[in-house]
């Protein structure tokens, strides 16, 4: 809304009445708001989905102002919801720790959320996915590691959340279903050119890179190991010529030309766009690898945890 001042210019004025809204409907704004969702919000305010649409609703007509934009999957920020959330937050969220069981007068933000997993698929898919998170106030504690030492770590309480290569045995830990991952075979474009491609080694299987270095992450080449079992039916029998614990050092080793290996195509995509890596196999059935996103035994009382599983969950299923 605008009117003119005493010189005829425009100025902007803001909706009044804010302090006369029930505290209900900002309370389901600001968490349709940091989730970026309405069912997200719904669960995280023990609502229904319905019931979340209409308070969101019934606020839009109270400010005379749209919140949200609605798109195929969530919502997006309205302009002037963001406006509207760094109004609110600072109150809503003391009035909160107030209010809640216990009547805790500890008006500190939520604790961060502690997370871990593997450094690749943090570095490269889940840090820039979690973003709108922290831009919301969320905050967050990285660790990277072996999904084993990482889930006993969790066991015990260290982590909120860790991003496991495999699902836990047992019940005591509650995994959901991620990601997939596909191995893919690759070298550098002279090594490429010297085997003779793709089409070599689908007619000769692993003889045709007899001869040319193999780079892994482990002395015990699981990846690879379970590409040639997969792929070829056979067992891997050669020894890795260069071995380093991070995946992508030895996606740099080999596009460097040190020789070939099998890394995650998520980690690879944008040098085989390039044409920096080259397939040098192309199969119809590739080894594919289920990643979990594992809780915390126990409820948290931090409800950004929900937040930020929930979101990773839309985000890394649609990736």
């Amino acid at each position: 809304m605008r009117h003119k001042d005493s010189d005829g210019k425009a100025e902007s004025v803001q909706p009044s009445g804010v302090g006369q809204v029930d505290l209900n409907l900002l309370r389901t704004f600001l968490a349709v708001y940091r989730t970026g969702s309405f069912t997200a919000a719904a669960r995280l305010l023990g609502l229904s989905q319905p019931t979340v649409t209409t308070q969101i609703r019934t606020l839009e007509r109270q400010l005379d102002r749209e919140l949200f934009q609605r798109l195929a999957r969530g919502v997006t920020p309205a302009p002037y919801a963001d406006q509207l959330a760094s109004r609110i937050v600072e109150p809503l969220d003391a009035l909160a720790t107030v209010t809640r069981p216990g009547g805790s007068l500890d008006v500190h933000q939520p604790e961060p959320v502690h997370l871990a997993g593997p450094a690749e698929l943090l570095t490269h898919r889940v840090m820039p996915a979690l973003a709108p998170l922290v831009d919301k106030g969320v905050r967050l504690r990285i660790t990277p590691g072996l999904t084993e030492p990482l889930l006993e770590e969790l066991r015990a309480g260290r982590y909120d959340l860790v991003l496991s290569t495999y699902r836990p045995r047992g019940r005591t830990l509650t995994s959901i279903p991620m990601t997939d991952e596909e191995f893919v075979l690759v070298a550098a474009p002279a090594w490429a050119e010297r085997v003779g491609g793709p089409a070599r080694t689908a007619a000769d299987g692993p003889a045709a890179l007899h001869g040319v270095p193999l780079v892994a992450y482990a002395e015990d080449v699981p990846i690879v190991r379970r590409y040639w079992r997969h792929v070829f039916g056979r067992r891997l029998v050669r020894h890795p010529a260069v071995t380093m614990p991070d995946l992508n050092a030895v996606k740099a080793a080999v596009a460097g030309g040190t020789g070939f290996s099998v890394l995650p195509r998520y980690l690879c995509a944008a040098e085989l766009a390039s044409g920096t890596l080259v397939l040098l196999h192309d199969p119809d059935d590739p080894p594919i690898n289920t990643g979990f996103l594992v809780q915390r035994p126990g409820s948290s009382g931090n409800p950004h945890v929900a937040l930020v599983r929930d979101h990773l969950l839309e985000i890394l299923r649609d990736g």
